[in-house]
């Protein structure tokens, strides 16, 4: 446990998950919780508290996207990928959200999501080049916002208040959430792109994106993550990590989140979720193959995503890698 935080009851047991390791000096280390399950959804792994809330953050963008599929969303392939994603802004990425706003009778002025620069670095520099400025359409949650609107359209919701917690929308959001994961919402805030989100156990977590992976052949949880798997250009980017993850463990889904979550869901069943609690993912990654690989999982395809070099002057000079369990 992180120096300080003995018998304080605000900051759950945590274990060490990684560690940065520089030119064989323990430089930093990551603490946080993980859990691997099972492919009969039994806890496998359990690493420090994986019965305390988090907050999913867009790890729970694939949930969100089945709540818009249920409430009428014309979404399919590509773009039931990006409402389930976090893309990285190109311009691929931004027509299929016009697409998907188009098809509702709406443009991107409906966003609710605040303004933003693309992830992707090219495109970030050719708008700047261009003199253009930072826009919502091109921020990384604009395909969720997007299915939400064309969802509340769809059911004849007003989409001026989509994002208020008490939406209809955002109610079959939540109830999606707490089904899937089997429990109640622990905590409801307000997301980075404004939308309702809803706390859950890193159990719950893994929980959930298991059940969309399992679930049977052409029912919307299936169509969920099988979106995701079969276009995850759409999911992420050119080098994003769910994008290059998910192409490395074909029939895996991956979605991380802000501040060090990751939830990772094989086609086999076994499911993990990881939370660093320090809020990087540097090391989410490494941590959720070394939990899924322990439960018995085939990660080996992945194996080039088990450390992350360091670097000394350019050259890898160290890595970065999941601890095991003492």
């Amino acid at each position: 446990m992180p120096a300080g935080s003995e018998g304080d009851p605000h900051v759950p047991d945590l274990v060490p998950l990684a560690e940065v390791v520089r030119s064989g000096f323990t430089e930093s280390v990551h603490y946080g919780s993980a859990v691997a399950l099972a492919p009969d959804g039994a806890v496998a792994v359990a690493r420090g508290a994986i019965g305390a809330p988090v907050l999913p953050r867009s790890s729970a963008k694939p949930f969100q996207a089945l709540a818009c599929l249920l409430s009428g969303a014309d979404l399919g392939g590509p773009g039931l990928a990006i409402a389930a994603g976090s893309h990285t802004g190109q311009d691929l990425h931004v027509r299929l959200v016009a697409d998907i706003l188009a098809g509702a009778g709406l443009g991107f002025d409906a966003l609710g999501c605040p303004e933003d620069w693309p992830e992707d670095e090219a495109t970030r520099h050719a708008l700047i080049r261009a003199g253009l400025a930072a826009s919502r359409e091109r921020m990384n949650c604009s395909g969720k916002h997007a299915a939400m609107l064309a969802a509340s359209v769809a059911s004849g919701w007003e989409t001026a208040s989509y994002l208020d917690a008490g939406h209809p929308l955002q109610r079959r959001v939540r109830a999606v959430t707490e089904e899937l994961s089997g429990e109640r919402a622990a905590h409801v805030a307000v997301d980075g792109c404004g939308a309702p989100l809803f706390g859950l156990s890193l159990t719950g977590l893994a929980r959930a994106a298991r059940a969309l992976v399992v679930a049977e052949p052409g029912t919307p949880p299936r169509a969920v993550a099988d979106a995701m798997r079969e276009h995850p250009e759409y999911v992420g980017g050119t080098g994003h990590v769910n994008t290059t993850l998910m192409r490395a463990l074909p029939g895996a889904l991956v979605k991380g989140g802000a501040e060090g979550v990751l939830v990772v869901a094989l086609a086999t069943g076994h499911a993990a979720a990881v939370k660093v609690i320090d809020g990087s993912p540097r090391a989410t990654s490494a941590i959720a193959l070394a939990v899924l690989g322990a439960a018995g999982g085939d990660v080996a395809p992945a194996a080039a995503f088990a450390s992350v070099p360091v670097l000394g002057g350019g050259l890898p000079v160290g890595e970065i890698h999941a601890l095991e369990e003492e």
